[in-house]
């Protein structure tokens, strides 16, 4: 049988808001929030150009169930690209965008075919083979019910692919929707499962591939590194996987070690080209920026100013370059003394009884006259007293510089 080759897109959710980026300059703005179309246009123009038999969208395309306008309106303007060149696409719903919403409906093109809320099975010829795609669309957005098993055993004949909306049975981390167990859709026979609904790049199995392609553009911190899809391509002897990256920008932790820096035009320096090289590589970025390998000498350089003003000074010496990356945070990893005066903080308030904490504080209440204004020592003083001294080392640990 004829090798056939397919993209396997996931969770696009089109026009999506995006979570925790408060601290990003307004004039950036707009470019986060067109961000999942631009990724979106990635892949269509990645299909455009290197024309698959086919393309997977394994559900969540919009956000939310009543779909924006704009958003089904650039959909429909993507699937009519692919027409255009003799693509074929087959969609699933999931639980963002299921088919119980409330919006307008859009006439999509004669090559897109869409699963319907019962299970069901799709044919095409590929390459002289008959390629058997089955999958459903979500009616509600709560599909609790293990779906997998109304999915037909293959027969054998040609290929057959199962396209999922789902997550793995137990799995704690994410809503658990459509439930099924790797042993389950093993046993169905399927040369590929297509699954949508966890927004992580994971590779279940290999034989057969049971694959997340993760979603297309991350949204917030939670969803680091470089979002894509899957270039897929297929016979009875092997599965090849080629991840194809096609995000606007992507979240990203990023250390610098500032070894013998004790100035600030060094460190400003230091940072500018750790940056620019990070994006030369990897491409457009939200960073979240730690600084470690710091002496005291370099600590007491960066506490004569805040964390804001770091932050600004980093950020503006980027925009003279005007690479899109920007910083959303700042993290300084203390020295050891720092560090040991913070672990000090903490055994106080995590280890001391009562009676210790009257032998430390006796000189205070021993003053004649200042113990008059002094509350008792009592357990609500000693709670009072701990948060206090957790708030401070929680501040010296991030430092908020």
């Amino acid at each position: 049988m004829a090798a056939i080759r397919f993209l396997h897109v996931a969770d696009l959710h089109l026009d999506s808001p995006f979570k925790g980026l408060s601290s990003i300059p307004k004039n950036r703005w707009q470019e986060i929030r067109e961000s999942t179309f631009h990724a979106f246009e990635n892949m269509i123009q990645y299909a455009v150009t290197t024309k698959p038999d086919f393309v997977l969208i394994a559900g969540d395309i919009y956000d939310g169930e009543n779909r924006s306008l704009r958003a089904q309106h650039l959909f429909q303007r993507g699937m009519e690209a692919l027409r255009e060149v003799g693509i074929p696409v087959f969609i699933c719903h999931g639980n963002h965008d299921h088919l119980s919403g409330n919006w307008v409906r859009f006439q999509l093109p004669d090559n897109v075919q869409v699963f319907g809320q019962d299970v069901e099975t799709k044919t095409i010829a590929v390459q002289g083979n008959q390629v058997h795609i089955s999958g459903f669309s979500y009616k509600e957005r709560h599909i609790r019910e293990a779906m997998h098993s109304y999915y037909p055993n293959a027969s054998g004949q040609g290929y057959h692919i199962g396209m999922l909306h789902g997550s793995v049975e137990g799995d704690r981390e994410h809503d658990v929707y459509a439930p099924f167990r790797q042993s389950d859709l093993i046993g169905k026979g399927y040369d590929y499962w297509a699954l949508g609904h966890i927004h992580k790049r994971q590779v279940l199995h290999m034989d057969p591939a049971i694959v997340y392609p993760g979603n297309i553009q991350s949204r917030h911190r939670n969803e680091r590194g470089k979002k894509g899809f899957y270039e897929v391509t297929l016979s009875k002897d092997k599965t090849n996987l080629q991840f194809v990256p096609c995000s606007m920008f992507i979240y990203e932790q990023l250390e610098v070690s500032c070894k013998h820096i004790i100035h600030a035009n060094e460190l400003i320096s230091l940072v500018e080209q750790e940056l620019k090289d990070y994006v030369e590589k990897n491409g457009n970025a939200i960073i979240e920026l730690t600084l470690s390998d710091i002496s005291e000498e370099t600590f007491e350089m960066l506490d004569a100013s805040s964390k804001e003003e770091w932050l600004a000074i980093f950020q503006e010496s980027l925009d003279k370059h005007n690479p899109f990356i920007l910083l959303k945070d700042l993290t300084i990893n203390l020295p050891a003394s720092q560090l040991n005066e913070a672990l000090i903080l903490s055994e106080i308030w995590e280890g001391w009884d009562s009676a210790e904490w009257k032998l430390a504080v006796k000189e205070l209440y021993q003053h004649p006259k200042g113990s008059r204004y002094l509350p008792s020592i009592d357990e609500h003083f000693i709670e009072e007293v701990k948060e206090e001294s957790k708030q401070l080392l929680n501040k010296a640990v991030s430092r908020g510089v």
